[in-house]
């Protein structure tokens, strides 16, 4: 198998026809039809019903097509990257992350970067969703990676990849009497102390809000005691029995060791945070576009928009 099998296959399963394909790729009909042998005989299956008018795919063939097509642009992809790392395409991409990201796997996801195209300096900042927002708007950062809080994503002029759907879990205590459930819901904290996890330094944000909603339904209003975008401070505050906490699930599953700490997944399927990586559309950064494709082609993300 080639790929210019693989081109003529395609070519052949538009047209429907061994001349046309023939005539579109510049060879005879007799060339045409012994390279489409010769790739059903690698297969070892046929591709093609000859028996018909026009000639039509086979079974294997339908399936064969959709990987074919594949095949061919993962390759068409691996050559552009290679051309370009070697002719050593560099410059800057800066790129924010919502406080606590530096635990999921972003870091995965710029070192697979920095590997394809090493002459590109990859600038990280950590901060708020509000300033993430306003310093994209401003065109201090790239993209950024953010639990949306200002409903960026509504605003015509930008892209968003959703990254995951990160579960939310709740942090106790130790001791604390829920520490032994195999999961946990909203309702389970009407008498508790919340230290409020919030992607914003704003008391009125959009984030908080889709949270807020959850807590509604659940038929109560939470007895937040302090609200913080500091992820360290507020597992201090739990450990030391002060309250207790819901956050996602990157701000713990890399944890070791967390002495006085439990975490327990919420149930539900509103239970989740959305990640996404924000990027105006109008950012003609080489770097950003490499690095966007990258995400796209990424088994991470869930969604585009």
């Amino acid at each position: 198998m080639n790929t210019n099998q693989l081109k003529y296959f395609i070519s052949v399963a538009k047209h429907l026809s061994f001349s046309a394909a023939a005539e579109e790729n510049y060879i005879t009909q007799t060339a045409m039809t012994q390279q489409i042998k010769a790739l059903e005989d690698d297969l070892g299956c046929k591709l093609i019903n000859r028996s018909t008018r026009p000639i039509t795919l086979t079974p294997a063939g339908n399936s064969f097509l959709s990987d074919a097509k594949l095949i061919l642009t993962r390759l068409n992809d691996a050559r552009e990257r290679a051309n370009e790392a070697s002719t050593g395409i560099s410059g800057t991409l800066r790129i924010g992350y919502i406080k606590g990201y530096e635990r999921s796997g972003l870091s995965d996801s710029l070192r697979q970067f920095h590997r394809t195209l090493p002459n590109v300096l990859l600038m990280c900042y950590r901060d708020t969703s509000d300033s993430l927002a306003a310093s994209l708007q401003n065109n201090e950062y790239d993209i950024i990676f953010t639990w949306d809080s200002t409903n960026l994503r509504s605003d015509k002029a930008y892209n968003a990849i959703e990254i995951e759907k990160a579960r939310l879990m709740a942090a106790l205590y130790a001791s604390h009497p829920l520490g032994q459930r195999e999961y946990l819901e909203r309702s389970d904290f009407n008498s508790e102390s919340i230290i409020y996890m919030s992607p914003s330094e704003l008391s009125d944000n959009y984030g908080d809000s889709q949270f807020m909603d959850l807590y509604h339904q659940a038929g109560y209003r939470p007895n937040i005691i302090c609200r913080s975008t500091d992820i360290e401070s507020i597992l201090i505050m739990v450990a030391a029995e002060e309250g207790i906490s819901i956050m996602p699930d990157y701000c713990v599953k890399k944890i070791n060791n967390a002495e006085g700490l439990v975490f327990i997944p919420m149930k539900g399927e509103k239970e989740v945070e959305e990640i996404h990586a924000i990027y105006k559309k109008d950012n003609d950064n080489v770097a950003l576009k490499h690095f966007v494709e990258q995400l796209k082609r990424s088994e991470l993300h869930t969604g585009i928009y």
